[in-house]
């Protein structure tokens, strides 16, 4: 298990208090808030606003430069070609400016570039397909800050190129006739965490010569999906657009959009920016991961009933079609990584033959969260492999591949994510070089952060109905976390055909159930009767009519733990598996304690969460593992995989053996274990 640094909020009671009264909101509403950094009235007060104010698109740099240029190419009649993006962001954004265009009688097409064959952003062979089509100019969405050769390219043919992106510039800019990017370091809008469909949205505003405040009600449903799809933070600009975005959804406003939403089961009355994020932009991304990105385009274009079920259908099915493939892929990688000792590396790097381009960076999500460690999934073909990065806490990925550039054909990104391609052959450099180059830093473990604690009794459908003020959720502005403790475990349920835990849990008179997702019964750190922290997100289920509390656990463990020895002991511990020279006294067992282990696990066989937690707080967390690799090595007990779990069992529980014998004992320990 990937134990996290549980983040509590530090704020002052009375500031709150006082907040909620000059802000005329609920005490605990303003606790949240505060929590969030909103400790200012104006500032909070302009966060529950309902109003919408969104910058001057012409703050943007070279918004009128771009203006001139597209508008030349309108009345001149040139084909116009909007050169996208396979990603959510990049659909919603060609799918926004193709239809501005195409109302204003322009010549125009779209491209989005295939993800297996192309990958990101612009490349020669498409340039050289558009020049055939006599493309006069093309505009880039969510893509082209990283493109300086091929927009060189594109001009020596005669070709106009404005570019509208908002990934991070790299060492050289390109010099398209055009470029908007919110980081260029002259652009001076004050705040630039927007994503591509964004700035592609300013540009349709400032071409049509009216505020964003006037079109965000036509546009905004595209607008809204992108900037959650795209995880941009949900303060400022950002939150007003996905607040109107999803009340413009809700009047139906995008035949395609609600087409989709209808076929992933949900009520358009009731959608969320949570569920635009986790429910229907997957959906849509899953055009450009299993198949022809362009169906995502055909669905938000489309003005024709039949057309919008059936590509929301299609689209459906890849969706299923890529979870198949994503399962398959992260248990192949957990494998490698086991096997091969990835996991105690500070940067995870692992590549597969032919694994699928679309769904690698699914994969090192999943595998980041599963070892709370930075993952590259790579994808082997032939001599060249391309991949996926994500990132965890303030370690910037961006960065740390950057410093790998020498080794690298084609790189971009952010902080938290990137993409990258390099030669197969270079994989192992890759790996080591962008491993010394973490090994020099601090690196952060996966932090959680938590708005405030609750007792058992506070946990009511109230509660919930409050905190929906703060709505939309999303980055920045997650969905409240609560956390509940010293709670004992009185029962343990599977449910969901084992692939979930249904948890009783008990304290001060009262007795509440929890929901525990993705974890198996037999791989579960506790027992009925462990006292135990909790942290929850809260929901109301709507059944027949009838409305109950949900209570989701995103995190447990036991109670009273001390972080700043857990860390300790984990540093070390990986330190040591990596084979850093260093002294390793604090994590070596000794035979008393391999015994205590040796014992439990005799006891009451279980995975190797159990196994640290039945140990945590007094053999301690280094120690317990080490006890039960050891135990493994001298054939007593047998590790195996289970559902992606490593579960322990015994092989010879009579077994006579002498620990000195065991290489991880000795490579720690030296004689000690010498009978």
């Amino acid at each position: 298990m990937a134990f996290k640094h549980w983040a509590f909020s530090k704020v002052d009671k009375g500031l709150a208090t006082s907040l909620a009264e000059e802000c005329n909101t609920d005490n605990f509403i303003a606790l949240i808030a505060a929590s969030r950094g909103y400790t200012d009235p104006s500032e909070l007060d302009e966060f529950l606003s309902e109003d919408l104010i969104l910058s001057d698109p012409f703050e943007l740099a070279d918004m009128e430069k771009a203006v001139d240029v597209i508008w030349d190419a309108i009345y001149s009649e040139e084909l116009i070609a909007i050169y996208g993006d396979y990603d959510v962001d990049g659909i919603t954004a060609t799918a926004l400016l193709y239809s501005y265009l195409k109302n204003k009688g322009a010549k125009v097409i779209y491209y989005i570039p295939s993800r297996e064959n192309d990958g990101y952003g612009m490349n020669i062979p498409s340039i050289d397909m558009l020049h055939e089509k006599d493309v006069g100019l093309i505009i880039t969405v969510d893509n082209g800050i990283a493109s300086v050769s091929e927009i060189d390219y594109a001009k020596s043919l005669g070709m106009k190129v404005v570019v509208t992106d908002h990934h991070l510039p790299q060492n050289e800019l390109p010099t398209p006739d055009a470029l908007i990017n919110p980081h260029r370091a002259d652009d001076m809008t004050e705040f630039k965490d927007i994503c591509g469909v964004t700035v592609a949205f300013k540009l349709l505003c400032a071409l049509e010569g009216k505020s964003p405040e006037e079109l965000i009600y036509d546009y905004g449903p595209l607008v809204a999906l992108g900037t959650v799809a795209d995880v941009m933070p949900l303060k400022y600009e950002n939150r007003g657009i996905v607040r109107e975005g999803l009340k413009a959804i809700s009047d139906r406003c995008n035949l395609g959009l609600s087409a989709l939403i209808r076929e992933a089961g949900i009520s358009q009355d009731e959608l969320t920016a949570t569920k635009l994020a986790y429910a229907i932009a997957p959906r849509i991304n899953a055009a450009g991961r299993m198949g022809d990105a362009a169906r995502g385009v055909e669905l938000l274009i489309t003005e024709d009933d039949e057309a919008a079920i059936s590509l929301s259908q299609s689209l459906n099915s890849d969706n299923i079609k890529r979870q198949s493939v994503e399962k398959q892929i992260f248990t192949e990688a957990v494998k490698k990584i086991e096997k091969q000792g990835f996991k105690h590396n500070r940067v995870i790097v692992v590549s597969g033959e032919n694994w699928h381009g679309g769904v690698v960076g699914i994969v090192a999500s999943r595998i980041a969260e599963k070892y709370g460690k930075p993952t590259i999934v790579l994808s082997e073909n032939s001599e060249l492999s391309h991949g996926s990065a994500r990132s965890v806490g303030d370690f910037s990925i961006y960065n740390a591949i950057k410093e790998c550039a020498y080794l690298l054909t084609k790189f971009g990104g952010h902080e938290m994510a990137a993409g990258l391609s390099l030669y197969t052959s270079s994989i192992d450099d890759f790996r080591r070089r962008i491993n010394e180059y973490a090994n020099n830093l601090k690196m952060p473990c996966p932090e959680l952060k938590i708005d405030c604690k609750l007792k058992p009794s506070a946990l009511s459908l109230d509660l919930v109905e409050d905190i929906k003020i703060l709505e939309p959720f999303g980055n920045a502005n997650p969905v409240p976390q609560f956390a509940l403790l010293n709670l004992t475990i009185t029962r343990i349920t599977a449910v969901g055909g084992g692939k979930h835990l249904r948890l009783n849990l008990f304290r001060d008179g009262v007795d509440f159930t929890a929901m525990l997702f993705g974890v198996n019964k037999n791989a579960f750190g506790f027992a009925v009767g462990d006292t135990v922290d909790i942290v929850v997100t809260l929901d109301i289920n709507v059944f027949g009519g009838e409305q109950s509390l949900s209570v989701f656990i995103k995190d447990i463990r036991k109670s009273k733990l001390d972080e700043e020895i857990l860390f300790e002991q984990i540093d070390l511990y990986e330190n040591f598996k990596s084979g850093v020279d260093s002294d390793y006294t604090k994590i070596t067992p000794t035979r008393q304690e391999v015994g205590v282990v040796y014992k439990q696990i005799l006891s009451s066989p279980a995975g190797l969460d159990r196994v640290i937690n039945a140990n945590i707080e007094t053999i301690g967390y280094a120690k317990a593992l080490i006890s039960a690799e050891a135990l493994c090595q001298l054939g007593i007990f047998k590790f195996f995989d289970f559902d992606g779990e490593k579960l322990l069992r015994v092989e010879d529980k009579n077994k006579k053996v002498n620990l000195s014998d065991c290489d991880i004992l000795k490579r720690l320990g030296g004689g000690v274990y010498e009978t």
